[in-house]
């Protein structure tokens, strides 16, 4: 199984976290920690992941959500 780290920058909205945590989800991977800071409009998410999946599957999502600004 393969470990990910990621870096999200995103917009605060109340329904941000949830919805990037649900695509996370149903890719098939799993959290194993998650930090977020807040700023006044954004949320900086570190996050380290596992999945068996390769994490472009991921990511290719994530970028779509329209709250999120960027992926590293």
């Amino acid at each position: 199984m393969a470990h990910y780290q990621l870096t999200i920058k995103a917009n605060k909205r109340p329904e941000t976290l949830e919805r990037i945590l649900r695509v996370i989800r149903h890719r098939g991977f799993e959290v194993k920690s998650l930090n977020v800071e807040e700023n006044d409009t954004v949320f900086d998410l570190k996050l380290t992941l596992t999945s068996q999946r390769p994490l472009s599957l991921l990511t290719h999502q994530l970028d779509k959500l329209f709250d999120v600004i960027e992926i590293n």
